[in-house]
């Protein structure tokens, strides 16, 4: 996310919320460019989102989702990979574990490269959609208390909307984990340079109060070392209707999916749950990044949404 600016950030989701209202007015846009996913592990929102981004687009779709699948099951590099698909396709999301693997691709890509996931790094599409939730739900990005529960060690897209929000003015945290499943330094450093407000909690029910925004999260079996120590915190964080009753009426519930049992499923039909939405509005954030990586003009407004 630090490579785009704030205002940048604000004219994609606003490009986003346009395609969600008129998204007719886009199919065809990117007929005769390709997309490709290369995803090294699994997936289900954000692959399949990006890929009908594309086709709503009028574009097409090439990749994997399983690199055993692929010429990375004989031992190809990273490297390798991305140069030869690079010379196939006119864009490419990449999902990684390991941190830092789309930046790396990047340097060796001819096109551009989307950072679909990289570990427990970031995932700055998802916070995009985070962002377009946000503005669909609360209509500002700025002075909110924004409660983020669960997995806050391990969850790339806690890292992503932590430094995405720390940008706007006025915005506070509440960082709700057990002490094992803390934010790490490096985020409590980044908001303290940002001169960002935030504090440390342990128990749900308190912090319900406080809060304009809740985004709830999974603890992560595949970032553990061991099952034992998973099995130990599985469990610790779960959302249900008699929960929600402690919080403020217009307060929505933010979840990336997919979900196990930090929210119970007697909150779906409460208004405040905005987590399919925010699943939606994925592919509409997914449109708009390919628009303005890919230099197309909105045919809306004839302008592209960025000019580098």
């Amino acid at each position: 996310l630090s490579d785009l600016s704030v205002p940048e950030w604000e004219e994609i989701t606003r490009l986003a919320c346009d395609i969600r209202e008129r998204i007719d007015d886009y199919y065809g846009v990117c007929r005769g460019k390709i997309l490709a996913t290369l995803f090294y592990e699994p997936s289900t929102r954000t692959q399949m989102s990006f890929q009908t981004a594309m086709l709503r687009l009028g574009g097409r779709i090439i990749g994997f989702d399983n690199p055993g699948n692929s010429s990375v099951s004989k031992g190809e590099s990273l490297k390798d990979t991305v140069r030869v698909v690079s010379g196939y396709a006119d864009i490419i999301a990449l999902r990684h574990p390991l941190a830092g693997a789309p930046k790396a691709a990047a340097l060796y890509s001819r096109v551009p490269v989307i950072n679909a996931g990289d570990g427990g790094h970031l995932h700055p599409t998802q916070t995009l959609t985070d962002l377009v939730t946000l503005r669909n739900e609360k209509g500002t990005f700025s002075g909110l208390c924004i409660g983020l529960c669960g997995d806050l060690k391990n969850g790339r897209t806690v890292h992503s909307l932590i430094k995405a929000m720390a940008g706007f003015s006025g915005n506070r945290f509440v960082l709700i984990s057990t002490p094992d499943l803390g934010v790490p330094p490096y985020i409590k450093d980044y908001l303290a340079a940002s001169g960002c407000s935030y504090q440390e909690m342990d128990n749900l029910a308190e912090a319900m109060p406080l809060l304009d925004v809740l985004y709830m999260t999974r603890i992560q079996q595949e970032r553990f070392f061991n099952e034992e120590e998973y099995l130990r915190l599985k469990g610790c964080y779960q959302l249900d209707e008699a929960m929600l009753r402690l919080a403020p009426a217009d307060m929505p519930v933010l979840h990336p999916l997919p979900r196990i049992d930090e929210i119970s499923t007697d909150v779906d039909n409460d208004p405040r749950a905005a987590y399919f939405d925010q699943v939606h509005n994925g592919v509409y954030i997914r449109m708009a990044i390919i628009l303005a990586l890919l230099g197309i003009p909105d045919p809306l407004t004839g302008k592209t949404v960025l000019d580098h």
